[in-house]
């Protein structure tokens, strides 16, 4: 018994002293000179490697500025063989041709105002001067001047003729006309004229136009300097008689 107890008590001291010999020893803390030591190891070996990779990616740096210095050569090359656009100096715009002027078709109403009546009137850039239907024209003196009474469909072609006088201004002769012998001149009378809102005074000259289509014709005398015409328009200014505006007023 004794000697089981002996062997118990060895087998503890043993495995203690076992114990004992397994623990690990700690570790001295680090001073501060090796703690700076440690620091300057890991940048001096932070700085080599980035070097490194520097030096390993340099040639590809180098490479690339060389492409670009060959570019820009070439774009400046390209640049030295363009000729510049020159802009050319605008041309001034030439004032409006029409001014003041009035917009006339071919076929306008026109109203006379010594005769109170308005005609379908052919505007006709061909012909000088401007020319009245009238019929049965009689040459007269009044007070020591040249008077003429003469006969106008003044309310269309199957009306009565309306018989008005009017002093003469002058006499002309129209060239190309076969129907008169060389001899005969046409009266010339002054008339006030209306077109639309339009108002002018012009010469007329009196004669049978009963063969033609329109009573009264304007040449180029009328319209020089006052109107322009569009052979493609017809009435531009309408057909109302101002004698039947005003009355409606």
């Amino acid at each position: 018994m004794m000697k089981s107890k002996i062997a118990i008590t060895v087998s503890m001291l043993f495995l203690a002293g076992c114990a004992m010999n397994t623990k690990q020893p700690t570790p001295s803390p680090l001073t501060n000179d090796q703690l700076v030591k440690g620091l300057q190891q890991q940048q001096t070996e932070l700085v080599n490697a980035l070097s490194s990779i520097c030096t390993q990616q340099q040639p590809a740096l180098d490479n690339l500025q060389q492409e670009i210095k060959i570019l820009q050569e070439k774009v400046d090359a390209v640049d030295r063989q363009t000729v510049p656009m020159v802009a050319p100096t605008p041309v001034a715009c030439p004032e409006d041709s029409l001014g003041e002027k009035v917009i006339l078709g071919e076929v306008e109403f026109v109203f006379i105002d010594e005769l109170q009546a308005g005609f379908d009137t052919r505007i006709d850039t061909g012909a000088e001067s401007s020319s009245l239907d009238a019929r049965n024209i009689i040459l007269f003196e009044r007070d020591g001047q040249q008077w003429v009474r003469f006969d106008v469909n003044a309310d269309g072609k199957d009306t009565p003729l309306k018989t008005f006088e009017s002093k003469v201004e002058r006499f002309v002769r129209i060239k190309g006309d076969e129907s008169h012998s060389s001899g005969d001149r046409r009266p010339v009378i002054s008339a006030h004229l209306q077109i639309g809102d339009y108002k002018a005074e012009t010469s007329l000259n009196l004669n049978d136009r009963s063969g033609l289509e329109y009573p009264l014709l304007l040449g180029r005398k009328f319209m020089k300097d006052i109107a322009v015409v569009d052979v493609s328009q017809a009435y531009l200014h309408g057909k109302t008689l101002p004698s039947m505006s005003n009355n409606s007023n």
